[in-house]
């Protein structure tokens, strides 16, 4: 069973390139075979219960080989874990913030937080839900979905370059459609931290552990699991229906794709 069975990623893999020679020794040592996933999420199950700083641990990285060539995804622990207590801080009234986080753990995680500003995280997380911009960068047939050693799995993979440019076809359209806005706002993010990386790079999502909740769902409601799931199709549908001016269909797209994932978001409180 997957360490943290709700989480869903999207990844950007750079070719080993694109790394520092010292790096690059590190990620060419990784096999090919190394089940990298479940270590990734066994250690952040071991750093909730004892709080050891990211930055003094050896990181570890994902792998990918495609036609010959090596891709890599550092699981930029460190850097990750800096942002998302800078996150947490910032939304947060400042008196408040020691109650739900312990100086101790706060200063385990600011242990050389200097050097970690500049870094780039390779991988975005979210939690019992995919963000319907995470599902415009794919098309239908990058998809790839079955079964493995941790059960159901749903994986999207695309270049770089298609990604940005669906990505900023989506800006657009929510733009016209709506002007500015939070929505358009977390699309141009999305977009800026896609430019940040190597442009031979691969973007993967991975539903994770979520892509079993998502196939028992859709097998309860009579479907054919997995096979039934057509968040791609359904965001696509919606941006189409925004850039032509289709109301009636952007809000089929988009209502089909919400019902599916607010049902998986909803098992959260079921646990």
């Amino acid at each position: 069973m997957r360490p943290t069975p709700y989480v869903a990623s999207l990844r950007v893999y750079e070719p080993l390139d694109a790394f520092e020679p010292a790096e690059q020794l590190r990620w060419r040592a990784i096999p090919i075979t190394s089940s990298t996933g479940f270590d990734e999420q066994s250690r952040a199950m071991r750093r909730v219960i004892n709080a050891e700083p990211p930055a003094l641990v050896a990181d570890g990285a994902h792998i990918l080989e495609f036609e010959n060539k090596r891709y890599v995804c550092p699981w930029s622990t460190a850097a990750r874990c800096w942002a998302a207590l800078s996150t947490f801080k910032d939304s947060m009234p400042a008196n408040v913030v020691s109650f739900f986080i312990p100086p101790n753990i706060e200063e385990s995680i600011l242990i050389n937080s200097e050097t970690m500003e500049d870094k780039v995280p390779h991988i975005i997380t979210e939690t019992w839900m995919i963000p319907p911009r995470w599902f415009s960068l794919f098309e239908a047939s990058e998809r790839l979905r079955g079964r493995n050693e941790d059960g159901p799995f749903t994986v999207l993979r695309t270049s770089v370059a298609h990604a940005k440019r669906r990505c900023m076809f989506t800006h657009q359209s929510v733009v016209s459609a709506f002007g500015n806005g939070p929505i358009e706002q977390e699309i141009a993010d999305l977009l800026e931290w896609l430019n940040l990386f190597h442009p031979e790079s691969i973007v993967e999502c991975d539903y994770g552990g979520l892509a079993g909740y998502l196939e028992q769902i859709l097998i309860e409601e009579g479907l054919d699991g997995l096979e039934a799931d057509t968040s791609v199709e359904d965001i696509h549908l919606s941006l189409g229906g925004l850039s032509t001016g289709d109301g009636a269909q952007a809000g089929l797209g988009y209502e089909r794709l919400i019902s599916r994932w607010r049902k998986v978001a909803a098992l959260e409180q079921a646990f």
